[in-house]
């Protein structure tokens, strides 16, 4: 079921655009890549080419020139389709490109934003072992090697999305233990960099394709011009990425819904019981029409949150109200359509028990429910 906002003529296209990718060459490769807990390396070239690993990086350097609303559209289009192959997208675009647009010196987005729009794949790390929710308690220590002499990175990073196929990573470590969060830093570290190495991946229940590593940094070299931003204003960095990625996960959520309801639209149509369609039921009627109703809200939710972020105006309350909301309604919505396909939605012959599976992710990561929950009630209490 397409989406009933209204969108500007090039938003359109570019929305037709992407659906028309998501069913030509994602769709063919979805049982393939679950079964192999791996996106198909021949899929990557094809979300350049499109520009869709790219979408906001200005086009002078060699992006789309795009905003987040954009990306939204993009990823809610290849979520419908495959939630691992929208997060791959997501990633980039939210947690790696905008950070870099925000706060890398010139010569930063000289050096690495035409190569994240062309062929180089990017992961932002913050979680470790001992710090999720909390992440400013994490643990990885970054140690100056003197004036002009670059860093020493040691620690454990976890949960890294994109781990297993980025050439450049967001790192945050703690330059200063004694100052707290304001020891934080964030680093742009490269997979060659001596010392930095990928671990183990994860098995996981949903978004199987998408890889989610360890990252070890075992006095990790980091040259002194590639610190993000400020020594020490790393926290900024992570919390503003952040804000934003919670509208892209939204996005996700909204299009793993949508992929799971045109699934059971078009079944009920098609499965008799007491010799007509099961559509034909009110029972299941009204339940497709709660769930299409939970979802149109909880798009324009996402929407108007990228909307606001692309305007320049607050945002944070609106993006953690729909991150929260539209990972519940995607559990939600998801739920209801293994119900509807009875017996088969329960098995893997039919698309519904992935979306579930994939639905599960979007009130964990980037800020659990309850985190989302505790930014919108400070929020509207202050």
């Amino acid at each position: 079921m397409p989406p009933l906002t209204v969108l500007s003529e090039e938003e359109g296209m570019f929305r037709d655009a992407v659906h028309d990718f998501a069913e030509a060459e994602v769709r063919p490769r979805v049982m393939a890549m679950e079964k192999a807990s791996a996106i198909d390396p021949t899929l990557i070239p094809k979300l350049f080419e499109l520009g869709l690993m790219g979408i906001e990086i200005p086009e002078k350097f060699g992006g789309a020139g795009g905003g987040l609303f954009m990306t939204a559209i993009a990823v809610e289009e290849l979520a419908a389709v495959d939630a691992s192959a929208a997060i791959f997208v997501d990633v980039q675009n939210t947690l790696v490109i905008e950070p870099l647009l925000q706060w890398a010196s010139d010569d930063q987005k000289q050096r690495y934003l035409p190569g994240l729009a062309r062929d180089t794949v990017g992961a932002y790390a913050l979680s470790e072992p001992e710090s999720g929710s909390d992440a400013f308690g994490l643990q990885t220590r970054a140690t100056c090697r003197g004036p002009g002499g670059g860093w020493v990175l040691d620690g454990r990073k976890l949960w890294i999305t994109n781990g297993a196929e980025a050439a450049v990573y967001v790192i945050f470590a703690n330059t200063d233990f004694a100052k707290g969060y304001k020891g934080i830093t964030a680093f742009l570290v490269e997979r060659g960099f001596k010392g930095f190495s990928v671990g183990k991946k994860e098995d996981k229940l949903g978004i199987r394709a998408s890889s989610t590593t360890e990252l070890i940094l075992d006095g990790c070299e980091v040259p002194a011009e590639n610190v993000l931003g400020e020594v020490g204003k790393g926290y900024k960095v992570a919390i503003e990425t952040l804000n934003t990625g919670r509208i892209g996960i939204g996005a996700q959520m909204i299009g793993v819904a949508r992929g799971a309801l045109d699934a059971a639209r078009k079944y009920v149509k098609e499965r008799k019981q007491f010799g007509k369609p099961i559509a034909e039921f009110q029972a299941v009627q009204f339940q497709l029409a709660q769930a299409a109703t939970e979802l149109e809200a909880a798009r324009l939710m996402v929407y108007n949150a990228a909307r606001l972020k692309d305007a320049g105006r607050e945002f944070t309350q609106q993006a953690a109200m729909a991150k929260l909301f539209s990972s519940q309604v995607a559990e939600r919505v998801t739920s209801v359509c293994v119900e509807l396909f009875g017996g088969y939605g329960y098995t893997k012959e039919y698309p519904v028990e992935k979306f579930y599976r994939d639905a599960k992710i979007g009130t964990i990561y980037e800020g659990t429910s309850n985190m989302q929950l505790n930014t919108i009630a400070k929020l509207i209490l202050k």
